[in-house]
């Protein structure tokens, strides 16, 4: 989704004077020493979500226990002395905001975890965008690509920039704006795709097949996600698919399902193929519409407290279902499938997917910015953890990728058509 390593110091510090770093580095470094303790309040917090209202203020108070904070007096004393050296030494000027920010992601990043990250105000602004279905791009869903590090587009979106410009599912941004953006996180890869309305962005991409990188130029527009399609195709068998679970995406999928009983839906596919998840929120609430009365999912902090989300049953849906998936089918998307598989709902279809069993949830400072941090694992129904392991296909069919690209055609829908119409 055009909605998660870090920036080298040669690309961040570009234009700021002398002056404004080292006043920029100072406030740093207080924030940063107290970056700790706020992440304790942030845990007894209420998840921002989609909303801006959970904040922690920022305070200047101490660890009860100086020697398990990380920013001790010695690491206070070692900054001083690079932010010294840089004033002294450093060939270009650098911007402050810029080396301010990367000390907080800096300490986020020494968790290990891909997951949990800070966010500046404007990439905060961003995430709250992109949750709510609607931005400024080029129209294609973004992962991240973890064998060379670049942005993947996963999906093309139709009647897009990103379509009109000839950008191919599959295909890798090495660079954008002739900025290298390999070993970046998925939001900062995605933060450079993004942009004003009716601006250029040139994407450097790296194509299977090709000899060289391509360059293609993308005119960025807004994009209102069609999260939800739906088609009804022969012997009565709906098709609807699921892109991403936004906050728009309740409602779309409601609609496109009572469509499909209206016209006398006998069987269903639920397409989760490169889902890259989304919130939690509404995959509980797509799941009450499909699922028996019962657990959807639950998850475990730290200190094993449960919590437990539950579907009354009063829609649970009455014809049979494949669910297809894939590699890219993540996170939230699993959480579907996963209860899916678990009440015999429906038979999952494809490849195992990628294995996201975790949870996490975004905090706010009062200066605009958040953290995000992974707070708590998840369990199917069953009780399975799905982490790094992914949910298994009850059958597994690869795609065909070059039948796709020869004449557009779906093996894998194909054989889904094919189990609905032995069960009917």
């Amino acid at each position: 989704m055009e909605n998660e390593k870090e920036i080298t110091q040669e690309q961040l510090l570009k234009t700021a004077t002398k002056k404004g770093f080292t006043q920029g580095m100072t406030a740093g470094l207080f924030i940063c020493a107290i970056i700790l303790c706020i992440s304790y309040i942030a845990s007894q917090l209420i998840p921002v979500g989609s909303s801006k209202s959970a904040i922690a203020s920022i305070d200047n108070s101490e660890t009860e226990e100086e020697s398990k904070t990380v920013v001790n007096d010695e690491v206070v004393k070692k900054l001083q002395l690079l932010e010294e050296s840089i004033d002294e030494y450093y060939l270009k000027e650098a911007d402050a905001q810029e080396v301010e920010n990367s000390i907080y992601k800096g300490l986020v990043a020494g968790l290990g975890d891909p997951y949990s990250t800070y966010y500046s105000k404007e990439e905060l602004e961003e995430v709250y965008d992109s949750s709510a279905g609607i931005y400024y791009g080029i129209g294609a869903y973004i992962a991240l690509d973890e064998t060379t590090g670049g942005g993947q587009i996963t999906k093309v979106m139709p009647g897009t920039p990103a379509e009109e410009a000839g950008l191919h599912d599959n295909d890798i941004i090495v660079a954008v704006d002739d900025e290298n953006v390999l070993g970046l996180t998925l939001s900062e890869i995605v933060s450079k795709v993004k942009g004003p309305e009716n601006t250029q962005v040139m994407l450097t991409i790296y194509r299977e097949g090709e000899r060289e990188y391509l360059e293609i130029p993308v005119t960025r527009k807004k994009i209102e996600s069609p999260t939800v399609t739906y088609e009804m195709y022969e012997n009565n068998i709906a098709y609807i698919q699921i892109t991403e679970f936004d906050a728009v995406t309740t409602e779309q999928f409601r609609e496109k399902l009572n469509q499909a009983k209206t016209e006398g839906m006998k069987g269903l596919i639920l397409d989760l193929r490169d889902n890259p998840g989304g919130n939690l929120s509404d995959v509980v609430d797509i799941s009450e519409e499909l699922l028996p009365k019962g657990l959807i999912v639950y998850t475990e902090d730290r200190n094993g407290k449960r919590t437990e989300y539950k579907c009354d049953g009063k829609n649970e849906i009455q014809v049979p279902m494949v669910v297809l998936v894939n590699g890219n089918s993540a996170s939230a998307a699993e959480i579907l499938a996963g209860a899916i598989k678990d009440y015999n709902k429906g038979t999952i279809l494809g490849t195992t997917t990628f294995g996201k069993g975790i949870v996490q949830r975004i905090f706010g400072f009062t200066d605009g910015s958040a953290i995000k941090l992974t707070v708590s694992n998840y369990y199917t129904p069953n009780g399975n953890n799905i982490h790094e392991v992914g949910i298994e296909p009850d059958e597994t069919l690869e795609f065909d990728y070059d039948k796709y690209l020869e004449d557009k055609s779906d093996n894998q829908l194909e054989r889904a058509k094919e189990i609905l119409q032995n069960q009917q």
